[in-house]
This record gives C-alpha cells, sequence and structure tokens, in this order.
C-alpha cells in the first residue's frame, strides 16, 4: 500500500535536550529510547517498544506488572503516577535500595 511508512517500532524526531543512547526521551507523550546520541534539537531516532533497563528512581522497589512511569525532570523511570507518563509496566523486580538504579521495563508502545 501506498500510504504505509513504518511499522512504528522507531520514530525519528527532534531531542527535545541532549540525549544518550539507551536514554529515555519524552516527545509531548510520546516515549521512546535513543538508539543513538544527540544534541538538543538534532534527529535522533527512538524506538518506542521493546524491553530496555533504563534509569530508575532508587528509593523505589518495583514489583513485576507494576505500571511505569516517566518522570521527565528527573530522566528516570517511577511508579508515581501524578505528574509523569505512563510508559509501560516494569517485567522484574527491583530493591529500593541507593544502589538500586535500574529497572526492567516493557514500553507500550
Amino acid at each position: 500500500m501506498k500510504n504505509y511508512v513504518n511499522n512504528g517500532e522507531t520514530v525519528t524526531l527532534a531531542a527535545p535536550d541532549a540525549v544518550s543512547s539507551g536514554g529515555g526521551v519524552l516527545v509531548g507523550t510520546l516515549f521512546g529510547v535513543a538508539q543513538a546520541d544527540a544534541a538538543a534539537d538534532a534527529p535522533v531516532v527512538l524506538v518506542t517498544r521493546g524491553t530496555f533497563d533504563l534509569a530508575k528512581v532508587a528509593s523505589q522497589a518495583w514489583v513485576v506488572g507494576v505500571a511505569i512511569h516517566w518522570d521527565n525532570t528527573a530522566k528516570a523511570c517511577t511508579t508515581t503516577a501524578s505528574g509523569n507518563t505512563l510508559i509501560g509496566k516494569a517485567v522484574a523486580a527491583v530493591g529500593g535500595g541507593a544502589g538500586e538504579t535500574i529497572g526492567r521495563v516493557r514500553l507500550n508502545g
């Protein structure tokens, strides 16, 4: 079909801020993980579907299946819904200790 663009797993958008490869990026309410480093306002390919290990708030323990939100100020995942954007679900349990700053998230896409 002539109007097909792609499967939507990746999109190329202008980075709202400087971003590192593997970092979370929120553009409006669209969340993705950067495939490569990009400067602010430069094109960046975002992966919008899949499972990723992402930065998380250290003080929160996660259980499998809990809703995960993106805190765009802290640039980290959180279970706190208020003021944050829903991005997916936790697919691995992780503790809430100070050194536990990575969580595994399946993105909603």
